[in-house]
């Protein structure tokens, strides 16, 4: 639970214990990328995988029609790249730091045999593959069921939760670094109807944007926002006179 949000069904903890992540990072060389450097690129050869220690990335992919599909956001103790050296196919997806990433790479053979080596390792891997099935398909089943306006809310509560950055001199609220584009991609909506949600939202005082970022300021009242609104509770903001409530 953070800041009185409880983490959405299927957050996955730490992919790896501590011991774990010391294997990988014995078995890899360390390696940093500034913020917008291309970690992964689609269409590579499988040639390793990547433990980020630190930063974020996202993982995109495009398609024949010119549109870049973000699919994932990725942050400390996860690996990425694993998938490609797995079935040695090319990779699926372009890696990219989002802030500055400090992580090790680690070669495909020397990786396959860590996990050959290490059963905890190797299932730890397929639960954390699991994890993101998991979350893949909780959100195809959200496209279906839920207007746009609560996939939108739901996209920025799971990453402002997991993946957004602290804000200097203002407690609780969270840093959500990508753009407008990006979360219609993530949440399966257009853009237009994310710019309709935010509207809405800043209206009521829980997100605020600024160029590539969104700022989340109340993780309560954006968590009210997930659900549709035949089934939402009244919400009051702080020092709201009692009659007034979030809709």
């Amino acid at each position: 639970m953070v800041n009185g949000v409880r983490e959405p069904r299927g957050a996955a903890a730490r992919a790896f214990s501590a011991g774990e992540e010391a294997l990988l990072r014995g078995a890899g060389r360390p390696k940093e990328w500034p913020a917008g450097a291309v970690v992964l690129v689609e269409g590579g050869p499988p040639e390793g995988v990547v433990l980020i220690h630190e930063g974020l990335v996202k993982t995109t992919a495009d398609t024949p029609g010119g549109y870049t599909s973000l699919l994932a956001v990725r942050g400390p103790g996860e690996l990425v790249g694993e998938l490609s050296c797995l079935d040695r196919r090319p990779r699926s997806a372009t890696v990219m730091a989002v802030r500055p990433v400090r992580g090790t790479v680690i070669a495909a053979d020397r990786f396959l045999r860590l996990l050959e080596q290490h059963d905890a390792l190797a299932l730890s891997l397929v639960r954390s593959i699991t994890g993101r099935l998991r979350a893949s398909d909780r959100l195809r089943a959200d496209q279906g069921a839920l207007p746009a306006q609560a996939r939108v809310a739901r996209v920025l509560l799971d990453l402002a939760l997991h993946h957004g950055a602290g804000v200097p001199r203002a407690p609780g609220a969270r840093v959500v670094a990508l753009s407008q584009s990006e979360v219609a991609s993530a949440s399966g909506t257009s853009r237009e109807s994310v710019v309709r949600a935010l509207r809405q939202l800043q209206r009521d005082g829980v997100v605020s944007t600024a160029r590539g970022r969104i700022t989340v300021h109340d993780l309560r009242a954006l968590a009210h926002w997930t659900d549709p609104p035949g089934a939402r509770t009244p919400h009051r903001r702080p020092g709201a006179p009692a009659g007034r409530c979030h809709r």
